[in-house]
């Protein structure tokens, strides 16, 4: 059984255990943390406490994580596009159309069933057996690079980096509209929406902090073509932020970007860039994918109207 060790900081006073636990990875759910909790498995400054215990700062925070089980998600022999791998992490490049991890209305066909027959149980367990090896999540109709840990202790040093907002991260997105500036930030807190929960949106009293920097890098007639750098990673946030602009991303009909024949299967959006510290080696690494054909496709379409 492994231990994960915390420190809190005097920023997370007042948040509770539960949600402090879900972001330590974009993987770790809230729902498993908080069973962790109820299991006694989670000590604050050596003390079982419960799951709406209310963080003070500077507290080390111990997770006594369960042996890994017979991994729940079955093995599926579905192509792996790898970038890279070694015996600690593994970088793929996901297609548009596949689920990250099983869930509801998802148990096959997913991400982690191919990680599974392709890495076999060499997969950190600290996600849960749905979840093994997740680090971090892009949408189904999002393509593009994927930290994989095959260990926990890769886990925890990937999560870490995530946390400190040291992962490079950069996608490429076709939005409705003609930006006029360079470049830009948006800082604005997302949360659930409270009307549609298939939805997020920009919510200041109840959503956590979310910023996207992103740069023009092509002008068309009506559409842009920019780069999106995270320094968050909330769900949907690219998303969000620039229909909150009013520049919605091409066939992204849930955010209100109007329909077109010439779109994607979904939102027009690419994790290019993905960067990291090796957890093992303490080198830098980066990679870079190419964006898939429908995208360089609904390009040429827009170059041919420019």
């Amino acid at each position: 059984m492994a231990t994960l060790t915390l420190t809190t900081e005097l920023a997370d006073t007042g948040k509770r255990l539960d949600v402090y636990l879900s972001e330590y990875s974009e993987g770790f759910s809230r729902s498993y943390a908080a069973k962790l909790i109820d299991d006694g498995r989670v000590t604050v400054d050596g003390k079982c406490v419960k799951r709406s215990y209310k963080l003070s700062g500077e507290e080390e925070i111990a997770v006594d994580l369960p042996d890994l089980q017979p991994l729940e998600a079955p093995a599926e022999n579905i192509p792996l596009d790898i970038v890279y791998e070694d015996e600690d992490v593994l970088v793929v490049n996901k297609p548009r159309g596949m689920v990250v991890h099983p869930a509801a209305g998802h148990s096959s066909g997913t991400l982690v069933n191919a990680v599974i027959f392709h890495c076999g149980r060499q997969l950190s367990g600290i996600n849960g057996v749905l979840r093994p090896g997740i680090v971090h999540r892009i949408d189904r109709d999002t393509t593009g690079l994927l930290m994989i840990a095959k260990n926990d202790a890769a886990h925890q040093s990937l999560a870490a980096q995530l946390k400190e907002h040291s992962v490079t991260r950069r996608y490429v997105a076709v939005v409705q509209g003609v930006i006029r500036e360079d470049e830009g930030c948006v800082d604005r807190p997302i949360g659930r929406d409270r009307k549609n929960r298939l939805r997020m949106a920009v919510d200041a009293e109840n959503g956590k902090r979310a910023v996207t920097h992103y740069r023009v890098l092509e002008r068309f007639a009506r559409h842009t073509l920019i780069e999106c750098r995270l320094e968050t990673g909330r769900t949907h946030q690219i998303r969000v932020h620039m229909a909150s602009l009013g520049h919605p991303l091409v066939g992204d009909v849930l955010y209100g970007a109007a329909p077109v024949k010439w779109a994607t299967e979904g939102q027009c959006l690419h994790a290019a860039v993905i960067g990291f510290i090796h957890p093992k080696t303490g080198e830098y690494l980066e990679f870079n994918a190419e964006m898939p054909e429908d995208m360089q496709k609904v390009l040429a379409k827009l170059r041919s109207e420019a």
